[in-house]
């Protein structure tokens, strides 16, 4: 092929299109894949193809589509792979999952924060064991509401709170059950410390 034109070597002449000189190359290539130098000596020629239609645009003599400048430099853009969640976590439990807004969850934790409070400074007294239970009320509606405001669906939002306040109030009594025989706390108003702070998590967390 070294005594041939560059056209003359991709079997072309030189009024071919630009696709066919794509596919003469493609071709060429492909029929001559097992030998470095044929595969070389294409390439050079199609270099040369291409420098010599640009140098004839660039004199006017040619008019090429906007969509082709430099086509050896044209490289094929791979598709994005489809966005997937995360398979880790069931569809059933990300439909409870939600993603508050900074309002969603700074009130619920202001009127948490104001029960935890009340709790604390309750007298540690059989006579508190009356305010504790209100307080715990309050909580659960309170929950009940935050919850319901966001999905407006009263019954999904009890089943929530109720699940919340039992999770909450197991684990505290634990961890208030252990610390007693260590301290003086009282378990009873740490069980339901942590019961508040698992209605928090409830209310601004779930769905």
């Amino acid at each position: 092929m070294s005594d041939q034109s560059p056209y003359e070597t991709l079997g072309l002449t030189e009024e071919a299109s630009f696709d066919q000189i794509q596919q003469a190359r493609q071709l060429l290539t492909d029929r001559y894949s097992g030998d470095r130098r044929q595969v070389e000596a294409i390439e050079t020629a199609y270099d040369a193809v291409l420098m010599d239609r640009l140098r004839l645009r660039q004199e006017g003599k040619l008019k090429v589509p906007d969509r082709i400048r430099f086509p050896e430099k044209m490289t094929v853009t791979e598709p994005k792979p489809p966005v997937t969640s995360d398979s880790s976590m069931p569809g059933w439990l990300q439909s409870y999952i939600d993603t508050p807004s900074q309002t969603d969850i700074l009130l619920p934790m202001g009127v948490f924060l104001v029960l935890m409070s009340c709790v604390a400074l309750l007298p540690p007294t059989p006579a508190s064991q009356s305010p504790l239970q209100v307080s715990l009320l309050a909580g659960v509606v309170a929950s009940i509401y935050f919850l319901n405001r966001k999905e407006q669906r009263f019954g999904r939002s009890v089943l929530l709170t109720v699940g919340g306040l039992v999770a909450g109030l197991l684990v505290g009594g634990l961890l208030g059950t252990a610390l007693a025989d260590v301290s003086q706390i009282d378990s009873d108003r740490f069980a339901a410390v942590v019961a508040f702070f698992a209605l928090w998590l409830t209310s601004s967390f779930l769905r």
